[in-house]
């Protein structure tokens, strides 16, 4: 079923035989996710900060949080990713194995204490940039499906031309650069000491890039070999706006719940440019060698690179967030958030996408996430633990592919200024056809484990 439902992935303008490369429905959910990419205490936390407050990161999860910072200060945060990828393609598998390093979170708050007597005490001012999603990632595959593709050679003369129609081995890698990142503008405050409202204006920057390689060895049925590749590469770049908002409630000393909301991400124009385009019958740069002649068919001879570019918008899944604290006095707390993500809500626009507007809708679904954390406070030593989980969006998914992880960290308070560190693990499976066209041939089943150490200083202004 996986198989079908992953085959309805259309190309609104590119679908043709020998597309290997992430279709616009794939695209659209790839920058639909969300790394959590915050600082080290709200990672080592699971991401539990709804009802919290006092950490930058609630900028994206509910800006309401500002509120309970007491003084301004300034926060930033450098991560290590190590991200390890298991592929198996027909009983054969790769493992790929890269590390990452990126500086993934910059930001001040700004306290203003009410000078005057007032229900509302204090207005706080947050500004922060953070790496929303990281998509610099690779994988290879290796097997046999029995299926060839690439069964002529386009020089052939023969009268009857060969067909190597004897499938000996596939290959296929990719390769994935860029990243989706965010400016968060906020504005807090609260009233009566009870009630704490905040708002986010949150500014987007999408880079992506994706390069694919697919290589045949076929036969014939006298023994001739033919060695064929496609090489296929698109970029995405454009801009986006989305907008938080929420409260918290302090309804006791040791009690505070929050729910927040963050509308749908409007890319109002992304452009998109590609070799994936007809050359000589072939989509994208193409080459193919056979045993028995000598001259190597190129469809890009004499520089012929032949390219696309195409605009188009899309609109990302809004998400509802309700939370919960429970605070033991100064000595430590538990957090808990619930998020439902609208992911049937996903639209394309400017082309036609009927095809994959009704795949959103029809065979994705609306998501659940949980993000569990606690703190124990030592004197100036503070220990820290975490939970996260998120279903995967398509409705037919194992229950594999929905991500889980795990966090730990600590910190210590110099006094003016603190250091949080934090390690967090999830995992997840999935699958990448790179036969789209060829309903017969299995997708390449992937296992991801992601490992993060992140770091970050905070300093008080």
């Amino acid at each position: 079923m996986r198989k079908l439902i992953i085959s309805a992935a259309f190309f609104a303008l590119t679908l043709t035989s020998y597309a290997q490369s992430l279709g616009y429905q794939e695209l659209a959910l790839l920058f639909s996710e969300d790394d959590a990419n915050t600082t080290a205490r709200a990672t080592a936390m699971g991401g539990a900060f709804g009802a919290l407050g006092g950490d930058i990161s609630v900028m994206n999860i509910n800006p309401a949080g500002l509120a309970l910072y007491n003084n301004s200060s300034f926060s930033g945060s450098f991560n290590s990713r190590n991200t390890a990828i298991a592929s198996n393609y027909y009983g054969r598998s790769i493992n790929t194995e890269n590390q990452f390093f990126n500086f993934s979170q910059a930001g001040a708050v700004l306290v203003f204490k009410n000078a005057y007597k007032s229900d509302w005490s204090a207005f706080v001012l947050g500004l922060n940039f953070r790496i929303t999603k990281d998509f610099t990632n690779s994988f290879s595959a290796s097997g046999n499906s029995g299926i060839a593709t690439f069964t002529e050679y386009p020089l052939d003369e023969n009268d009857a031309p060969l067909n190597y129609n004897e499938a000996q081995e596939q290959g296929f890698n990719t390769n994935y650069t860029g990243e989706k990142s965010e400016i968060n503008i906020a504005f807090s405050s609260i009233h009566k000491e009870k009630l704490y409202v905040g708002v986010s204006l949150n500014f987007y920057d999408l880079n992506f890039s994706q390069q694919s390689n697919l290589i045949e060895f076929n036969d014939d049925i006298d023994g001739n070999e033919l060695d064929a590749s496609l090489y296929q590469e698109n970029q995405t770049t454009g801009g986006g706006f989305s907008l938080n908002a929420g409260f918290i409630y302090k309804a006791h000393k040791n009690f505070r719940f929050g729910l927040s909301y963050q509308t749908p991400t409007l890319f109002t124009e992304l452009l998109e440019e590609t070799n994936i385009v007809d050359n000589d019958g072939f989509m994208g740069d193409t080459e193919i060698i056979v045993s028995n002649t000598p001259t190597i068919y190129d469809n890009t001879a004499g520089g012929y690179f032949p390219s696309q570019r195409f605009i188009y918008r899309l609109k990302t899944p809004s998400k509802l967030t309700a939370s919960a604290a429970f605070i033991f006095g100064k000595r430590g707390l538990l957090s808990i958030d619930y998020s439902n993500k609208k992911y049937q809500n996903i639209k394309l626009s400017n082309a036609n996408f009927l095809d994959e507007n009704q795949f959103f809708q029809n065979e994705l679904r609306n998501t659940h996430a949980w993000n569990i954390g606690s703190e124990w406070r030592f004197s100036n030593v503070t220990i820290r633990g975490g939970y996260r989980f998120e279903q995967a969006p398509l409705a037919m998914a194992l229950a594999t592919d929905n991500l889980e992880g795990y966090s730990l960290g600590g910190g210590y308070n110099f006094g003016k200024f603190k250091l949080d560190f934090a390690y967090s693990n999830n995992n997840r499976t999935s699958f990448y056809n790179a036969y789209a066209q060829f309903p017969s041939v299995n997708s390449i089943e992937l296992q991801a484990d992601n490992r993060i150490f992140t770091t970050t200083l905070t300093i008080s202004l």
